[in-house]
């Protein structure tokens, strides 16, 4: 058995959260918001849409963009959106860790049933 969970942040709704940052890392690694999306296995649109809602909730822009030209265009991440990631990770390093702790107390003495085969009696009691 194992602890699963989400974390998200939420500013009028859901503002921020595992997926807008997969976007941001895939932008900051390829400079562009439709290579980090296909990167992903999700449409630019989706993608976009993603960024948008989250710009909007938050009230600030996640990304700098420039549109085609000699160059082919691009985006990057602003100075607010790199402070906001990297607060995200060290929050979701330190949730990981404390949650962690707390399932061991409570779940260490658990024994996982064979594969196919359902438990008999319940955990014991903490």
């Amino acid at each position: 058995m194992r602890l699963a969970y989400k974390i998200w942040l939420e500013y009028r709704g859901r503002a921020f959260g595992d997926g807008p940052s997969r976007l941001l890392d895939g932008v900051e690694r390829t400079g562009s918001l439709r290579k980090a999306a296909t990167e992903l296995g999700m449409s630019y649109n989706k993608a976009w849409r993603i960024l948008h809602a989250a710009e909007q909730r938050l009230g600030f822009a996640l990304l700098d963009r420039s549109v085609g030209g000699s160059l082919g265009g691009g985006s990057h991440l602003t100075p607010e959106a790199r402070d906001l990631v990297g607060r995200y990770r060290a929050l979701a390093v330190a949730a990981d860790e404390a949650l962690q702790r707390v399932f061991e107390q409570h779940f260490s003495d658990w024994e996982d049933p064979e594969p196919g085969e359902l438990p008999t009696e319940p955990p014991p009691e903490a």
